[in-house]
């Protein structure tokens, strides 16, 4: 059954953000984490290897709030190292797919939003100034409990004049403000359309390689985690492990899955420049999150590396949590699931009692 969403698609994305969060994220209810936290992630111990992934945690109130509910590992949206608004509303869209997507695909949008729950959602990773981001996060840092971790995402932007050099230096920048907040670890977004909307910025391996070396040079042996769409070409996918496994200390992955998103005429539905394609997720992008996760898991198994995987895509109930954890992933995350769930982490702590 869906509840009420704790991000709002009716509403602006600013509406959400000064409002929100809505449903049960609102409740003030508590779940009480019982006994030992007996899971580590980065030198951490965790209550549950479950967190909410980069994008429906708007602020540090939707951080506490997911806290609060019993995700252990919660991850603020991404951020940039100047203000950036976000796409126009619409941003959040129910999507007519049955069973699983189908990459290079068109897709329609519907009604209402039903189970099992797929979505699009098209924000353009908006962002408030550092000034304001940093002391929103040390406020939810301070907030998690025992047995709990805040983490963030962070992207580098090509401002208007920037060369090449200033567009690696402006993630280097984002990776410093992030860990100064006394996160647990930080994710690099490389699966966004970092460079234009027809791009996905983890598929250029060798400017990907400048902009992790030149992070890793500034934040040492700090966490960091490389987020990653789904890889269809094998031989890339081993090329992007082989250079970046020894180096960063985990990887995350799918985001969504790019389609296109058109009417009954084909023409586009969301509004505005460079909207025809659009991140999917829920339920039918299932299949690709578990896939990666395996395919990570054997070549880690296969180049010696000791890298951490973070399953992300279509995790809705109890059942996909574990069938992740059975695919070799260390942590689990949920986005659409849990914004209709909320209480998620609550359900499969129990069924690990």
């Amino acid at each position: 059954m869906l509840l009420t969403p704790f991000y709002d698609p009716s509403k602006t994305y600013e509406e959400n953000y000064q409002q929100g969060p809505f449903g049960a994220f609102a409740n003030g209810e508590v779940i009480e984490n019982k006994g030992e936290p007996k899971f580590e992630i980065f030198g951490h111990k965790v209550y549950l290897p479950l967190g909410i992934p980069a994008g429906p945690l708007l602020n540090g109130n939707f951080i506490k709030a997911a806290l609060d509910k019993g995700f252990d590992i919660p991850m603020q949206k991404t951020v940039r190292s100047r203000v950036r608004a976000c796409h126009p509303w619409p941003n959040v869209l129910p999507v007519n797919i049955v069973g699983d997507i189908k990459l290079n695909s068109a897709i329609h949008p519907k009604k209402n939003f039903e189970e099992p729950i797929s979505i699009t959602n098209s924000f353009g990773n908006p962002s408030r100034d550092p000034n304001f981001w940093q002391e929103d996060i040390r406020s939810a840092v301070a907030y998690a409990g025992r047995g709990q971790i805040v983490t963030a995402s962070f992207e580098g932007t090509r401002w208007e004049g920037f060369s090449e050099e200033d567009y690696i230096n402006d993630w280097v920048l984002c990776a410093k403000l992030l860990k100064e907040t006394g996160v647990a670890f930080i994710e690099a977004n490389l699966s966004c359309p970092n460079e234009g909307t027809s791009s996905l910025l983890c598929y250029d391996i060798s400017k990907v390689e400048k902009i992790v070396r030149a992070i890793k040079k500034e934040i040492g042996d700090f966490p960091l985690v490389l987020k990653t769409s789904y890889f269809a070409d094998e031989a890339l996918l081993h090329d992007f492990v082989g250079r970046f496994g020894n180096i960063v200390e985990g990887f995350a992955s799918i985001n969504t899955i790019q389609a296109d998103v058109v009417d009954s005429e084909g023409k586009q539905v969301l509004p505005g420049e460079g909207r025809l394609k659009s991140g999917i997720c829920g339920a039918s992008v299932k299949w690709a999150g578990l896939e990666m996760v395996k395919r990570l898991k054997k070549l880690r198994e296969e180049l010696g590396y000791k890298y951490t995987i973070i399953g992300v895509g279509g995790v809705t109930t109890a059942d996909d949590f574990f069938e992740y954890r059975d695919a070799g992933a260390d942590v689990v995350m949920s986005a659409t699931g849990t914004m209709w769930n909320p209480y998620l982490a609550r359900d499969i702590k129990e069924r690990l009692r």
